[in-house]
């Protein structure tokens, strides 16, 4: 009787490591700085949107063809890289929750 491809394969050893808080020293101020650098870095999105919408008035109103084209770029990066700021924690959190289910 042939083996089944479930009986062949063999599974390497669960170490049974989740992650726990309190473990190493430094942690609140590891969860300080990153939340600084996000806080910096939407800060920075607000300003890299309000230049990017005014180089694209400003080529709008004067025929700049490439100045708008390169201001609604801008735009929409400055959005997408706002919403990636804002969602990061989900983001990490949905992934992390799918992993755990990875057996």
């Amino acid at each position: 009787m042939p083996m089944s491809l479930a009986d062949r394969v063999y599974l390497a050893f669960d170490p049974g490591i989740s992650p726990k808080e309190g473990g190493l020293p430094g942690l609140s101020v590891l969860k300080n700085v990153v939340s600084s650098v996000n806080l910096f870095g939407i800060v920075a999105v607000v300003g890299a949107l309000a230049i990017s919408l005014g180089v694209w008035a400003w080529g709008h109103h004067t025929g700049g063809h490439q100045a708008e084209a390169n201001g609604k770029k801008g735009a929409l990066v400055s959005a997408g890289a706002a919403l990636g700021l804002g969602a990061a924690n989900g983001i990490v959190a949905f992934f992390s929750a799918m992993g755990t289910q990875v057996h």
